[in-house]
């Protein structure tokens, strides 16, 4: 059987896998369509992406897995992707989080600070190219199959900008329909076409 590990966005938040893959009905979606679903929680306060990379490893199966994250967790998962790529059979990469946009990054390093994050941990987890805490060059490397889900409508957490240049950096990339992000309000009515096009990744 085809597993699924799906890694949850937020960053040092009120965010699990509950909230973001369980409760908007995507977990039992996808194993509707006969695929076996992972959704741990991440690290709760991470002090870098290698933490959380590791995190995630040491709860993968013996085979390997398609990867999903959603945000935030984007940069876990290439993370993981890069220092186990035995183990991580095509990643999907939705709604990915925007970096080096000037005020999203001041509001997150303010939230992040405010939460107890020392400098250079918030340099760990916001420093780094179109991804936090990842390369371009180390994005371009990723050899597995990549999808690349945006946030439709963008907003300025998501902005279709980080779409467009992972599809340029990431050589296996290729793009997938979008939709709002799982715990926004408007996200219900696109549940199943997000499932079918996860499941169908997935399966490929």
């Amino acid at each position: 059987m085809t597993t699924v590990l799906l890694v949850h966005g937020g960053l040092w938040e009120e965010m699990d896998a509950e909230r973001f893959w369980h409760r908007p009905g995507i977990v039992a979606g996808l194993q509707r369509h006969g695929v076996g679903v992972l959704a741990p929680d991440r690290l709760r306060r991470p002090r870098s992406w290698t933490a959380e990379a590791q995190h995630l490893a040491a709860l993968l199966p013996e085979h390997p897995v398609t990867v999903v994250a959603g945000s935030n967790g984007c940069s876990a998962a290439v993370r993981l992707a890069l220092a186990a790529p035995e183990r991580v059979e095509r990643l999907l990469l939705a709604w990915p989080a925007t970096a080096g946009d000037p005020r999203v990054d001041t509001r997150t390093r303010l939230g992040l600070a405010q939460l107890g994050a020392e400098p250079d941990v918030l340099d760990a987890l916001l420093n780094g190219g179109t991804l936090r805490g990842v390369t371009d060059d180390e994005l371009a490397s990723v050899a597995v199959p990549v999808g690349v889900l945006p946030s439709v409508p963008e907003n300025p957490f998501h902005q279709r900008r980080t779409v467009d240049a992972l599809l340029r950096l990431v050589p296996t990339a290729v793009a997938l329909p979008g939709c709002p992000e799982p715990p926004h309000p408007a996200f219900p009515p696109h549940t199943e076409a997000l499932v079918r096009t996860v499941a169908a990744f997935a399966l490929a």
